[in-house]
């Protein structure tokens, strides 16, 4: 039961909870392995207790950090195969760089593996003889015979045979990303050769992958090909492979991309639920309208940074009945008029949308917004409104009053949002003569008056309870008369107040006892924050994991030892640019909490020195 109860919780309080007794560790380790976390395993020797404890855990899902060919990676690959290879289901080595003997002891170790992420481990493919010896290959095969996602990403060494010999130890591959691999274009086979002898040893060709998606047409679903190049006629050819019926496929910046064959494309495979497009800088309209009419399933759309899109293609988004989440960040001609009439269309009901991204679109007014918000539904959990500059407080009263059920609200540099917006207070009624004139009536309508009555008040931003996710970043004209009393949200696990020049020690102390579960909290550039305030505010957040103070003038060690009393969970903290903090107090603080990595730079000799420890 409690094992049950502990599985609604967010994965720091199931952290949390397993320190209350013996029974509660137990029931939240089965709860922490039902939800398949990935436990981040550093690549040292004193990382070899661990790795037996999680093995009697049973873990499945591990990724292995800092990995490279020394005698300690070999020991730690082979603790791993050891104690948890039995009943490992998911192994991220991304970006590590193994040795093939340990690799293939460690695959031949974990039997049960269905995803396999060796994203950027180029050792593996710069000899080129990889599973060469057929009496390996085939062991491997045994080992990975459940294998169902394979993550090939930012292989430069990737070539045809390599490809091949590890591809065909895994015949029941359903999702494969070879994002940013070097692909060469051919699309026939070169002087009527067979594919065998076609096959290189040091390029990885299109045609070379076009067999292999022929081959495994029946059981292929999900593609990453984003950054490969990927050409027009390339993508056509692949939309023809007979009994291919992809569900994702992922194009990000294939900027060759036409319109013309991404519309062929969702003819070819219409029962496509994820599609990104992001950065195709070549696409138009028309690569919307044909997604519209061919991907009736559709859920999860990325055109991100579609420079060439306009509300014309907006119009399009009316058909996608399922959509879940789109991103149409850095489309800057896209105003948001006819997207918000495209939704409101769709059978008299909008589509189930739980993200949307504007972000950096500037031409989006508050006008455009007033209409798009009441029709994005209760649904919508994240909304990212990053850079939209032009908007004001009366559209964030308006996500206040429609969208309550956010766990996710990206503000960063609505510079034009004011202490009163996010009050929830009405605008003030003239311009002040005195600086001190408009601060003066905040306070006095944030205090309340006798009559409630008497003073009409819209949503503020404590309607907001469920948010997670809060982003203020320079939104310069917030001080601490808003600060202090709407940042009262006990389930926010990250905040960012970066670039807020009237933020201080009274407003960080509010926001601590206000949000306690923080995990990463951004303060960048907050010039009037001290140790005073640190002081007082730094034991509210024991959870605190990543912390952003660079240019934080005021703060000196004083804050350093705070924190490293306060924040026993901490992981990252950013001091670059603070000139109170020395370098040897960075490291004082770093030899207290050895697992931090700490980031300090100060100007030397006119130039920009920056370390990380």
């Amino acid at each position: 039961m409690l094992t049950y109860i502990l599985s609604f919780l967010p994965l720091s309080d199931q952290k949390e909870a397993s320190l209350v007794s013996r029974a509660w560790y137990h029931a939240a380790q089965n709860a922490l392995r039902e939800t398949n976390v990935r436990y981040k395993i550093p690549v040292s020797s004193a990382s070899l207790p661990g790795i037996k404890s999680l093995g009697l855990r049973g873990i499945s899902c591990i990724g292995l950090t800092n990995l490279d060919g020394s005698p300690t990676s070999h020991q730690v690959l082979q603790s791993v195969a050891y104690h948890l290879g039995p009943h490992l289901q998911s192994l991220c080595l991304g970006g590590g760089s193994p040795t093939e003997a340990s690799f293939v002891a460690l695959i031949l170790g974990c039997p049960a593996l269905r995803s396999l992420d060796l994203s950027g481990c180029n050792s593996l493919f710069i000899s080129g003889m990889l599973l060469a010896q057929p009496e390996t290959a085939q062991r491997v095969q045994q080992a990975l015979s459940g294998l169902r996602e394979l993550n090939l990403a930012g292989l430069q060494n990737l070539a045809d045979l390599s490809f091949n010999r590890l591809s065909s130890c895994a015949p029941d591959l359903e999702r494969l990303s070879l994002a940013y691999c070097h692909l060469t274009f051919e699309l026939g086979p070169a002087r009527g050769s067979s594919v065998p002898q076609d096959s290189s040893r040091s390029q990885f060709s299109f045609h070379n992958l076009l067999q292999f998606v022929k081959e495994r047409a029946s059981r292929l679903h999900a593609l990453d090909l984003s950054g490969t190049g990927l050409l027009p006629e390339a993508l056509q050819a692949l939309g023809q492979v007979a009994g291919l019926q992809l569900q994702e496929l992922s194009l990000h910046s294939c900027r060759d991309l036409s319109t013309e064959a991404v519309a062929a494309f969702c003819h070819q495979q219409p029962g496509l639920t994820f599609l990104d497009l992001s950065g195709c800088s070549e696409l138009t309209d028309g690569a919307l309208l044909a997604v519209s009419r061919g991907l009736q399933h559709l859920q999860h759309l990325n055109v991100r940074k579609l420079q060439r899109l306009t509300d014309a293609g907006c119009t399009a988004l009316g058909g996608l009945w399922e959509l879940q989440s789109l991103d149409m960040a850095e489309c800057c001609l896209v105003s948001g008029r006819e997207l918000a009439l495209a939704l409101s269309s769709v059978h008299g009901t909008p589509p189930p949308l739980t993200s949307l991204s504007l972000a950096y679109c500037s031409s989006l007014k508050d006008a455009s917004l007033f209409s798009l918000i009441p029709v994005l539904g209760p649904s919508l959990r994240v909304l990212d409104l990053s850079s939209c500059v032009a908007l004001t407080n009366r559209t964030l009263q308006a996500i206040c009053t429609y969208l309550t059920q956010l766990s996710v609200l990206r503000l960063a540099w609505c510079k034009e949002l004011q202490d009163w917006g996010l009050l929830g207070l009405r605008e003030p009624s003239e311009e002040p003569v005195q600086g001190s004139q408009p601060h003066q009536e905040l306070e006095h309508q944030a205090s309340g008056p006798k009559d409630p009555s008497s003073q009409p008040q819209g949503p503020s931003l404590l309607m907001l309870q469920a948010l997670q996710e809060l982003d203020l970043t320079a939104c310069s004209k917030l001080t601490d008369t808003s600060l202090a009393k709407v940042l009262q949200f006990p389930q926010l696990r990250q905040l960012s107040l970066s670039l807020l020049p009237a933020l201080t020690n009274k407003g960080l102390v509010a926001v601590a006892r206000g949000c306690p579960s923080l995990e990463r909290l951004a303060l960048s550039h907050c010039s009037l924050l001290s140790d005073e305030g640190w002081a007082q505010a730094a034991h509210s957040w024991p959870r605190l994991q990543h912390l952003n103070l660079s240019s934080c003038c005021q703060l000196t060690e004083q804050t350093l030892d705070t924190i490293g009393r306060a924040c026993k969970q901490i992981q990252m903290l950013d001091v670059a640019m603070c000139s109170g903090i020395s370098m040897a107090a960075v490291r004082r603080f770093q030899a207290q909490l050895p697992q931090v990595t700490c980031i300090h730079s100060r100007f030397v000799g006119g130039a920009d020195l920056t370390l990380t420890l």
